[in-house]
């Protein structure tokens, strides 16, 4: 396929090609979905096999996150300027070189570095594969697309942990852990001689440039925000972190008066403002932070209590998460395909209730069994969480980028992706303050399990007030995807002007 100077029209891209085009930047997207939570439930045999301190750890988990949500938006604009095909196949391939780098790291401090890495090239990779799907399908098809893509996500999160545990214990070649990250090898090479062949290039159909100052101004404010939480309960909380995270919101102001002199000079702001006046872009971003924040906290201070608290193996840990994962997925499928054209907006609502639900479930079940709990005993709450996860996780992404034009969808998707990164490692950044602060400095042997547990349930809690936080903003989520709607296909419509409030729902 040869580059274009406007943007794909998902018509004239032949149906064979298009569903192949799918399976390709689906793989990637589970490539990445599957390294996050792979690394997660192989944390202890990283820290025992490399040496690793805990501050190390953390930033093995917190500087992926970090690169990843700073070059989210930079990583779609590119693709919007120079194509998001030639983007896509150099996130990959950065990938892909990072992944060996991570498998082969010599010491703690090379695979920090190399996290980095592989977090800075997600960010090339990942805005790509939500613009694809925008720029290929036309409106009608995206929602059978996105709820395939809330399966992966399912499916990403069952595999991630399950192959973690099963290639730590196997200790193959006698690597340990390595092998958790070196497997992206194959995977990443078969993506890069497919995606040259199979996906159409699209770009937006106006020449745009970047803007250099935006990234700049997007980048400091992330690290302002995110670096002292990661870093904030190893340090002591100090002064500078305050004040850097306060700071961060003058640093956001400045970055928002920016990009609307931007828009009105010449048209190639880094964050497009106009967006924001689609209420279900905007309203969507919202809860994506929130969700991401809810996410963050739970799966890291699930994985140290069960491996830690419960001194359970990853294996163990790993197929304990299968239900979870299994009712993601099914639930995704479902919302997307037949609940949100007949419900709309409730079914996000439900998902927040029913995953708030599973939460204290799983509160309630920890305090009742004690550190004698069994994995047949988590399989009720984890069961229920996943259905709530997976009615919020297909249609949520479906809803913000319903009326988001393709010209702007780069911009949209790295954006959509940044502030659930960004929730994320403030739920990372959290977990210092809900978790590890409930536990005490000089643990014995005998007491680990129990405080362990104690704090497990304490973050719940938190996740649980999250869930409500939550389940209020979808209010302001349009009542039903404006794809839904009969005869809209918002996607191709311009967005309204700056000065009139749209009301895309009624």
């Amino acid at each position: 396929m040869t580059s274009t100077d406007v943007d794909t029209d998902a018509r004239s891209v032949p149906d064979r090609t298009r569903w192949l085009a799918l399976a390709i930047v689906m793989t990637a997207a589970f490539m990445d979905l599957v390294d996050v939570t792979i690394v997660n439930i192989a944390i202890p045999s990283i820290e025992r096999d490399a040496g690793a301190s805990f501050s190390q750890i953390q930033w093995i988990t917190a500087g992926y996150a970090l690169a990843f949500a700073a070059g989210l938006i930079t990583g779609g604009r590119l693709g919007d300027i120079h194509g998001r095909k030639r983007l896509f196949l150099f996130g990959v391939a950065g990938f892909t070189l990072a992944s060996a780098l991570c498998g082969f790291a010599a010491n703690p401090g090379m695979l920090v570095a190399s996290r980095i890495l592989q977090g800075g090239m997600a960010a090339m990779m990942v805005p790509q594969v939500l613009s694809i799907v925008h720029a290929t399908f036309p409106a009608h098809e995206r929602g059978k697309v996105f709820g395939l893509f809330g399966a992966i996500v399912g499916l990403g999160a069952v595999s991630g942990p399950l192959l973690g545990a099963l290639l730590t214990e196997w200790n193959l070649f006698g690597l340990e852990w390595r092998p958790i990250f070196l497997i992206n090898l194959p995977v990443g090479i078969a993506a890069l001689l497919l995606g040259r062949r199979y996906i159409s290039e699209s770009k937006a159909p106006h020449a745009l440039k970047l803007d250099l100052v935006g990234v700049a101004l997007v980048t400091l404010g992330l690290l302002m925000l995110l670096y002292p939480l990661t870093r904030g309960r190893e340090l002591g909380w100090p002064l500078w972190g305050y004040l850097s995270m306060a700071g961060s919101l003058v640093v956001f102001g400045v970055l928002v008066a920016y990009e609307r002199r931007k828009a009105a000079r010449d048209g190639s702001p880094l964050i497009e403002p106009s967006l924001f006046k689609v209420k279900s872009f905007a309203a969507g971003i919202a809860v994506q932070t929130v969700f991401g924040v809810a996410l963050g906290v739970f799966f890291l201070v699930w994985t140290l209590y069960m491996q830690i608290g419960l001194g359970w193996t990853p294996l163990h840990a790993g197929l304990t998460g299968v239900p979870f994962s299994i009712a993601v997925s099914v639930a995704a499928g479902l919302s997307v395909q037949k609940l949100v054209p007949r419900f709309g907006r409730k079914v996000l609502q439900a998902g927040a209730l029913v995953m708030g639900v599973g939460v204290l479930l799983y509160v309630w079940e920890s305090d009742r069994y004690g550190l004698a709990i069994a994995s047949w005993q988590m399989a009720l709450p984890l069961v229920v969480m996943g259905l709530g996860m997976g009615l919020i996780v297909a249609p949520l992404t479906d809803a913000v980028l319903s009326q988001v034009p393709r010209e702007h969808a780069g911009s949209a998707s790295g954006l959509i992706n940044t502030v659930q990164q960004m929730g994320n490692a403030l739920g990372l950044g959290l977990v210092s303050v809900v978790f590890f602060g409930v536990i005490g400095d000089r643990l014995t042997h005998a007491q680990v399990g129990p405080a362990f547990a104690h704090a497990f349930r304490h973050a719940l809690l938190w996740v649980a007030a999250v869930m409500a936080v939550m389940f209020l903003l979808m209010w302001a989520l349009p009542k039903r995807p404006a794809q839904h709607l009969e005869g809209g296909d918002g996607a191709d419509e311009p967005l309204p002007a700056p000065e009139a409030e749209p009301e895309l729902v009624h």
